[in-house]
């Protein structure tokens, strides 16, 4: 067996710290084989021990309750994707890597998800249980991820204001105690180039002070016209444990992404009331060559964990992130043109030119005591702190728009009105005439790629994005209480938001939420190795902290005005189910039924002519029921499979129509199943195979029902080449197989998600 180091950031004690010495003194090289292995291992006050075990499993996790505690445990569905499981898949990206969870829906090509059947409005990412800011438009690379971890339903007593479906949680990888090296490069379709590296180990010889360096670099195309992907990822971390009581580490993640805002597949509008999604090539985009998005990220976070007694002991982390954004793009106004008599015209869709510059900087503290004692036969776990989260949007960024018609004085109108279609400058299109655009409108039958001359249009919007901070406040207090059979979970947050727009500018004002967040959990362990549990939930989200569904984020972003003055998202999740565990804890399995309610939800108002308007709608709901199985199920065949159903529904909106209608982007029915096995016999034992099978229901678009994005299944192969001398393998996995043609969504007609279309990526990994 194998116990190696690893320290993660602010998380809670369960138990002290002493078993790292031991564990440390028990490393070695078995760790690396690809075969089942049993084990006991005590959880630590904060994260110092390794996972023992290569494979889809993770029986643990800090970031649900911020203490150590076993996912069997827990009173909530959690679903893991471990590193293991991402390298066999090639999951570089995120959305690559939770496809795999159920419940988890792709809302477009960003990274923005429909978890349970509820959207995720929250932007940027929770990283070791902090939350970061950045816009979600390009997919995070998981090079230095340990493991991704979907907590499912509300989790605000936890990670503060956080989406109702569930939050996902990357934890980044840690320093061993061990010495290690891992060097991956890869090509594959759409003339993608990668390289990643993993190096970690002591810099001293009494492994106080431990070192780990992970990056990541890939250049690559798509299958979508015009669309790139660039990205650099450069993350080291230094973990100092000085003795069995003291932990100290220190991170840095540094992300630079140069691509382009891919908006999705446009289509013709409805024939006889018919919508054929293949009526326009999926490869189409409304784009130029010369657009661009780039993103600028650099992290740092440090914690440091000390234990006064074996019972009592403090934690304080602290992460600091800025953020750059320097965007240029071509993107349709979410409208067909109009002709003279303003008739639409569906072969040509309306553009708009933007050009936005902009630096956000996220602070976040989290400090918290904790106690372990007994009173008779009860067993405490008592956990009280305090969490400060603070935005700042900078002052200087902007956003340049041409968008609109030309008139004959040749200024240019926001829109058209039939009525003075005298004053337009017009333009002749097979035969029909047409109000001219500032920006041309792009020929769905001939669309052009050609590098655009932005300065032939008028910047008739100029924008300054105005400062702004948003603060929270929280004290929070939990009680993991156990007796005998049974555990209880019980959680209370008082939160303070505010929001403060035009921050540090005239007009300056402030707007202010406060709210009680519970949650109560009950565990009943039936057999050792089955739990089943109850949980009830409360969620909370100030609107200032939604992005209001879609890209478009509405006019509080451009104005004094803040969403804090609409009424906070609010939402609960009542949950019932069981966990389980199988041969020697090789197998885990869970089963979980669920409902969740949300109010107050804040949405686009889809108004072509007001892009930027909202709604605030009524009520959704959600239930659903959720299978998920992982482990060796041989000992040579490793299984991740996943099934869920949801059916959520609109409860209260405005419009009447919409009451008991399924929610977008959710499909009713999806699975997934993903097996790895490694040959045993002589003669094959250094092949592997993988395979996977995805499917996906139907889902409704955003921003219509006029049609729906048909249901699909998806299959994965991949063979692995490990000679048994050698310290390399080699990797072909080939996605799509059977080059389905599928959407993972779509928002209207002219903004459709349609997946890759068969693809290979070759990897050879070599560890020294």
């Amino acid at each position: 067996m194998t116990l190696t180091l690893r320290i993660t950031l602010a998380l809670s004690v369960a138990i002290s710290l002493p078993a790292f010495a031991q564990s440390v003194a028990t490393e070695n090289a078995e760790a690396d084989t690809l075969a089942p292995a049993t084990h006991t291992q005590e959880l630590q006050a904060v994260e110092v021990i390794g996972r023992i075990d290569r494979d889809y499993t993770s029986d643990y996790s800090f970031s649900a309750t911020r203490s150590a505690i076993r996912n069997q445990e827990l009173p909530q569905s959690l679903s893991t994707i471990t590193k293991e499981l991402i390298a066999d898949r090639q999951a570089f990206q995120l959305a690559d890597a939770v496809r795999n969870v159920s419940g988890v829906a792709p809302s477009s090509f960003y990274n923005q998800y429909s978890i349970r059947g509820i959207s995720q409005n929250e932007e940027g990412q929770i990283l070791n249980g902090m939350r970061t800011r950045q816009y979600y438009f390009l997919q995070p690379i998981t090079s230095n991820i340990e493991r991704v971890e979907v907590l499912k339903g509300p989790a605000s007593v936890t990670f503060s204001s956080v989406d109702p479906g569930g939050s996902i949680n990357l934890v980044t990888k840690k320093p061993l105690a061990t010495r290690r090296r891992e060097v991956s490069m890869s090509v594959g379709s759409f003339s993608t180039l990668r390289t990643t590296l993993d190096f970690t180990g002591p810099l001293n010889e009494s492994k106080t002070l431990l070192y780990r360096l992970n990056g990541g670099l890939q250049e690559a195309r798509s299958y979508r016209d015009l669309v790139k992907n660039n990205a650099l990822l450069v993350s080291p971390s230094i973990s100092y444990i000085p003795n069995d009581r003291t932990a100290v580490n220190a991170e840095m993640i540094f992300s630079n992404a140069t691509g382009t805002l891919d908006r999705g597949q446009p289509i013709f509008g409805a024939t006889a009331g018919v919508t054929d999604l293949n009526s326009t090539p999926t490869s189409l985009n409304l784009g130029a060559a010369n657009d661009f998005f780039k993103s600028k990220e650099l992290i740092l976070m440090t914690s440091v964990s000390h234990m006064f007694t074996e019972s009592i002991g403090a934690n304080v982390s602290y992460m600091k992130q800025t953020w750059t954004e320097n965007l240029q793009e071509h993107r349709t106004t979410n409208a067909f043109a109009v002709d003279i008599d303003n008739q639409p015209v569906t072969s040509l869709a309306t553009m708009q030119f933007i050009q936005r510059q902009q630096y956000w900087n996220t602070d976040n503290l989290n400090a918290y005591m904790n106690i372990d004692f007994n009173t008779g036969k009860l067993q405490h776990r008592v956990l009280a702190g305090y969490d400060l989260s603070r935005w700042h949007k900078s002052k200087g960024g902007g956003q340049n728009a041409a968008r609109g018609y030309r008139l004959t004085d040749g200024t240019i109108a926001n829109a058209f009105v039939p009525a003075n279609a005298a004053n337009y400058q017009t333009i002749t299109v097979d035969g029909k005439t047409l109000p001219m655009p500032n920006v041309p409108h792009i020929d769905l039958d001939n669309p052009s790629y050609t590098i655009r001359n932005v300065d032939d249009y008028v910047l008739n919007v100029r924008t300054a994005v105005p400062s702004a901070l948003t603060r929270t406040d929280a004290l929070y207090v939990q009680e993991h209480v156990k007796i005998g059979k049974w555990s209880a979970l019980l959680s209370l947050r008082r939160e303070w938001f505010e929001d403060i727009t035009n921050y540090e500018a005239p007009g300056e004002g402030s707007f202010r939420n406060t709210a009680w967040i519970p949650r109560v959990g009950i565990t009943y362990a039936v057999v050792k190795q089955l739990n089943v549990y109850a949980t009830y939930l409360q969620g909370y989200q100030p609107q200032s902290n939604t992005v209001s569904l879609m890209p478009s984020t509405g006019a509080f972003f451009w104005s004094p005005d803040s969403p804090a003055r609409f009424k906070p998202l609010i939402s609960d999740q009542k949950e019932l189910g069981a966990k389980a565990s199988f041969f020697e804890e090789r197998i885990t399995m869970t089963l979980a039924a669920y409902e969740i309610n949300q109010e107050n939800i804040l949405i686009n108002a889809n108004l072509p002519a007001y892009p930027d308007s909202l709604v605030q709608r009524g009520a959704d709901r959600s239930r659903g029921f959720e299978w998920e199985l992982a482990g060796y199920v041989l000992p040579g065949l490793q299984l991740n499979a996943s099934y869920s159903h949801i059916d959520a529904r609109i409860v209260e909106d405005a419009d009447d129509a919409l009451r008991g209608k399924r929610k977008e982007n959710t499909p009713v029915n999806s699975a997934s199943v993903w097996m790895r096995y490694n040959f045993s016999h002589v003669a094959l034992r250094d092949l592997g195979v993988g395979l996977g099978v995805q499917y996906s229901g139907s889902k409704v678009p955003w921003f219509t029902r006029a049609f729906e994005v048909p249901g699909y299944t998806v299959l994965d192969m991949a063979l692995y080449y490990t000679p048994s001398k050698a310290n390399m393998q080699l990797a072909l996995n080939v996605n799509n197989v059977l080059d389905t043609t599928y959407w993972i969504g779509a928002q209207n007609y002219l903004r459709l998600f349609p997946a890759a279309p068969r693809n290979f990526m070759l990897t050879a990994t070599y560890k020294f």
